[in-house]
């Protein structure tokens, strides 16, 4: 059986912890980097699409030159 004292204190440490806010800056920093991390993902995505569109041209731009 649980005594009205332990009860109390486990509801305040709940309130306490319910009030703490010293791991929200971390979650907020967490969520920004992922954002940043997917939208260079993307990006480079892109990039490499577009590298490769190059490349594919200059080869067949050298093999039609050589033939």
């Amino acid at each position: 059986m649980v005594s009205v004292e332990e009860r109390f204190m486990s509801i305040a440490t709940l309130k306490n912890l319910y009030h703490e806010e010293k791991g929200q800056d971390l979650i907020e920093y967490a969520l920004v980097a992922a954002l940043i991390a997917l939208g260079a993902v993307t990006a480079m995505q892109g990039v490499a699409t577009g590298l490769n569109n190059a490349f594919s041209s200059i080869s067949s731009s050298l093999t039609a030159s050589v033939a």
